[in-house]
């Protein structure tokens, strides 16, 4: 199976092989991971091992199989403005996805055991937002990450809508984990093996048992019981007016028709929907034209029928055409995406503005 899911060439290939396996089922899930390559999160040298479904690690760097992150987000049931946390945040890269549903009105937060891989996670995220469109093309809930122990959480802590553990937990830390759970919220984690997914109703819990999996186990912590230390939370903290207003003027700024003359119609016209691009990618089946225009010769000869004379010309413009598709699907260039145009950027750096205000929209921070 894993052979069979590692056929991808790009991004776009592993996702389609997920939507195939029914690993990803849901629009709301298939964009935020066709919005980010996986291989971004990855060393350069390992980086051509990105699209096969399988789990990679290097040192503390640890990213899990692509099939199970997408087991985990359509358990999870994002929707916007949500509050999420991420335990075993690692690279960033669940989280980064995750806040692509959760929009700025949502909480997006990470706790990691490891500060180099939290270190590694913010570098990540300065660069997705630095220089990926889909910082552009959705509403985003940026993640917060801080280094500790998630089985030393204050027990005063915050409750969330959505939580996930990104380590395998044991019978006896279940209630721990069911503690950090808002009414009404979701917990997915893998519980004795089995990736399991814990609903918390008014008066009980509904249990579900996903896909069985093998995670490492949760670190304990070092200290004893009696001089145990908690860590805090990354802080919700209110938006400033500044920051306000520039998520209104992006948003507007996305919605907005050219002519203004329909609220809302600037969702088909720039290809955008409140969740982000509608994604429908054209599967093409890849041939070698030397067999096609071999197969094309045999055919005409056994039929005792040649090609009427003035036709000559045209069968060899026809035959070269076809070898230099055949070159440059050889090299990758008939098959390589093409970049979307990035409408709401165009639409800032033509905004009559000075150059400081459009950076600051387009949300180039100078550090």
């Amino acid at each position: 199976w894993a052979e069979l899911m590692s056929a991808g060439e790009d991004n776009d290939d592993l996702i389609d092989n997920l939507k195939e396996a029914y690993y990803i089922r849901s629009d709301l899930v298939e964009r935020a991971f066709r919005a980010i390559d996986r291989a971004d999160y990855y060393l350069e040298d390992y980086r051509d091992n990105a699209y096969k479904d399988l789990a990679w690690r290097h040192g503390n760097i640890h990213l899990s199989a692509p099939c199970i992150y997408s087991e985990v987000m359509e358990a999870l049931d994002l929707q916007p403005g949500l509050s999420f946390l991420n335990m075993g945040s690692g690279t960033g890269y669940l989280s980064t996805m995750v806040g692509l549903i959760l929009g700025p009105a949502g909480v997006n937060h990470g706790i990691e055991l490891h500060a180099d891989v939290m270190e590694y996670a913010y570098r990540k995220l300065d660069s997705f937002i630095r220089t990926s469109d889909s910082f552009d093309r959705f509403e985003f809930c940026e993640p917060s990450f801080v280094v500790g122990n998630c089985l030393e959480i204050p027990a005063e802590s915050r409750q969330y809508d959505r939580v996930y553990c990104g380590a395998g937990v044991q019978k006896d830390q279940e209630d721990y984990m069911k503690n950090l759970l808002k009414l009404g919220g979701i917990l997915v984690m893998p519980l004795e093996e089995k990736l399991t997914k814990i609903t918390r109703g008014a008066n009980s819990w509904e249990s579900k048992k996903i896909i069985s999996v093998s995670f490492a186990p949760l670190v304990l912590p070092k200290h004893t019981s009696g001089s145990a230390r908690a860590f805090p939370l990354p802080q919700y903290e209110v938006r400033s007016l500044q920051e306000l207003a520039r998520l209104c003027i992006r948003h507007v700024l996305r919605v907005t028709t050219d002519g203004g003359d329909s609220v809302g119609r600037g969702l088909a016209v720039a290809g955008l929907h409140k969740y982000g691009p509608r994604f429908k990618r054209r599967r093409i089946h890849r041939r070698h034209c030397n067999a096609l225009i071999l197969a094309t010769r045999q055919v005409v000869a056994s039929s005792g029928i040649g090609p009427a004379p003035s036709d000559t010309n045209n069968h060899r413009v026809e035959d070269e055409e076809a070898c230099q598709r055949e070159e440059r699907r050889q090299t990758g260039e008939l098959f390589r995406p093409q970049p979307a145009v990035n409408v709401l950027r165009q639409r800032i750096l033509g905004l009559p503005l000075p150059e400081p205000l459009k950076m600051f929209l387009l949300f180039y921070r100078e550090k």
